[in-house]
């Protein structure tokens, strides 16, 4: 007699993550009013949020800080959200695993809120 046992999923732990539910289309809004600034603020909330999925510091707060400052700190954050971050998301939302660190690169040097809302749809996933 074969006995199959079905992992239970409801016993589970996740990670604790910290909520930052925001909609893609209000970062680019935010981010058009106030000049980037907003950037600044969003580049911060991001990294804890990934860094907590990634259940380690891929993203400094130094280097959130200076992301929305400073052009070759912004490709780096955008660089290694894609690479080292963003495929712990997609781990955790079943989603199947995807390269994006090329595209964020490319859109982040020339619209930086792009690739903020790219990161933030996915940010969202988490928390459906």
């Amino acid at each position: 007699m074969n006995e199959v046992t079905k992992q239970e999923e409801w016993n589970n732990p996740k990670p604790n993550l910290p909520v930052f539910k925001v909609d893609p289309v209000l970062v680019l809004i935010f981010g058009i009013l106030t000049c980037g600034l907003y950037l600044i603020y969003w580049n911060i909330k991001a990294a804890e949020v990934m860094n907590a999925a990634a259940g380690k510091e891929v993203i400094s707060s130094p280097v959130a800080i200076l992301a929305g400052c400073c052009m070759p700190i912004n490709l780096y954050y955008y660089w290694v959200a894609g690479k080292e971050a963003l495929p712990k998301i997609y781990e955790l939302t079943g989603q199947p695993q995807k390269d994006e660190s090329v595209l964020l690169l490319i859109l982040g040097f020339f619209f930086p809120m792009v690739s903020a809302m790219i990161i933030q749809g996915d940010i969202n996933k988490l928390y459906n």
